[in-house]
């Protein structure tokens, strides 16, 4: 391009919806005539793609435009935009122009299809906006071509949810469910795949529950069924299954799918009854049981990982203790730990008996040493094994070395070179850590 609109950076916080929804936007400006920047101080527009699941990730992003600040004092024709869930939430928009008045544009979760024609308004009247609509529209397919960035990419099936866990803000940042047609998401996988794309990731807060709202013969099942037939795919993954919509026909499609990963994220949250019911999810400990082992029966070798939550309202020591017996009893290949969090409009930030923070973080400690425990046992049986690894970039910490991921999403970083980046190789794992192994290239 000779001469670009202007050149963008996007910060993006939280899951890989967020990570799909920040890719989308690129694409917006990138078809609007701006290029990419890896320097913040090269960039006329900042984009922050926020989260606000929790409150830590919220107070990330009021660090970041903290920061920021001294650049736009210096260049005050720089475009700061804060984009996504934080900016959806009752009264956020009020709060960021308070604690931040110098960020131009806010954009809601269902807006982010306007950033160009938005950020094109502040630039002519050089007057901030605000685009924070209250209801979801429909599924919006009239985007950008998609362009694919390396080998893997991610997939959104279904947008919103309908479940209002107690403690979880994302039904009302995200709107109710809305599933994508299949013939659509068909195209852009065989798009994205014509270019080179070999791992897909389907997204959705809860991927079982897609096309219910369709009105078509179609379910989850039929969906990966269909991607599975997408010749130039070597492999097929998907985030997130609600365990409460884990049918059985869902276990033995998955086992029978040669594309489809041996690696399920099956968020339990706790394992207690009582605390399960508080935060309505739908199931009890037995039933998520019987379902892990029903997984592991139809699916040998199957990897297991989950969300926890320490210290919800009302959670005593008996409880908890029922989390780590349950975590015992699955051994789990990883977990996602976390304290819990109030959310402002959620039922579980009104509930009594919420817990001091000192109790949270003791509680947290325990879990993890735990997890840790068994993470590292899990990883040390599989030393001196050779096993296929999708090569994703060099590693972060060491530039002689690369990094990839097994079918099984273990993560694995072994000697080689950039030139590896998006190719499968055959590795022979030597060494386990606690979060990844380490290994050499079978062959050189």
């Amino acid at each position: 391009m000779q001469n670009p609109e202007g050149y963008f950076k996007i910060i993006t916080y939280g899951c890989q919806m967020n990570q799909r929804d920040s890719e989308m936007m690129a694409d917006l400006l990138e078809a609007a005539g701006y290029e990419p920047v890896a320097e913040l101080e090269a960039a006329d527009v900042i984009i922050l793609d926020t989260c606000c699941v929790r409150e830590k990730a919220e107070n990330k992003v009021y660090g970041q435009l903290g920061q920021l600040e001294r650049l736009k004092s210096a260049r005050p024709e720089l475009i700061i935009t804060v984009a996504g869930c934080m900016v959806q939430q009752p009264g956020a928009a009020e709060k960021i122009r308070r604690q931040a008045p110098y960020v131009d544009l806010l954009l809601g979760t269902h807006n982010l299809t306007e950033l160009p024609q938005l950020i094109a308004e502040v630039r002519e009247t050089r007057q901030s906006r605000v685009a924070v609509q209250e209801e979801a529209g429909p599924v919006r397919e009239d985007l950008p071509r998609r362009r694919a960035r390396g080998s893997q990419a991610f997939v959104t099936i279904t947008y919103g949810c309908n479940n209002y866990c107690s403690y979880c803000i994302v039904p009302y940042v995200r709107g109710p469910e809305r599933s994508r047609q299949p013939e659509d998401i068909l195209e852009e996988i065989m798009e994205l795949a014509a270019q080179g794309v070999t791992e897909v990731t389907l997204l959705g807060q809860n991927v079982n529950s897609y096309g219910r709202d369709l009105g078509k013969d179609i379910d989850f099942a039929g969906l990966l069924k269909k991607v599975n037939e997408v010749e130039q795919l070597r492999r097929i993954r998907y985030m997130t299954s609600h365990p409460r919509d884990f049918t059985p026909e869902l276990i033995k499609t998955l086992a029978g799918l040669e594309k489809v990963c041996e690696h399920v994220h099956l968020p339990v949250q706790a394992g207690s009854n009582r605390i399960l019911e508080l935060m309505n999810r739908g199931y009890s400990r037995e039933y998520y049981l019987e379902l892990v082992a029903s997984l592991r029966r139809y699916i040998p070798g199957v990897s297991l990982t989950t969300d926890l939550i320490v210290g919800f309202p009302g959670e005593k020591e008996e409880d908890f203790a029922a989390t780590l017996d349950l975590v015992a009893k699955v051994q789990y290949d990883n977990a996602f730990t976390f304290m819990y969090s109030p959310r402002k409009g959620t039922v579980a930030a009104s509930l009594p008996d919420q817990l001091p923070l000192e109790i949270k973080k003791e509680r947290l400690k325990r879990l993890m040493e735990l997890q840790n425990q068994i993470s590292l046992t899990k990883n040390e049986a599989l030393v001196g094994e050779e096993i296929e690894v999708l090569v994703e970039g060099p590693s972060k910490t060491d530039p002689t070395k690369v990094s990839g991921r097994t079918r099984t999403n273990k993560l694995v970083i072994f000697p080689g070179g950039p030139e590896l980046t998006g190719r499968y190789v055959k590795v022979k794992l030597t060494k386990a850590q606690t979060w990844l192994l380490k290994g050499e290239l079978v062959g050189g």
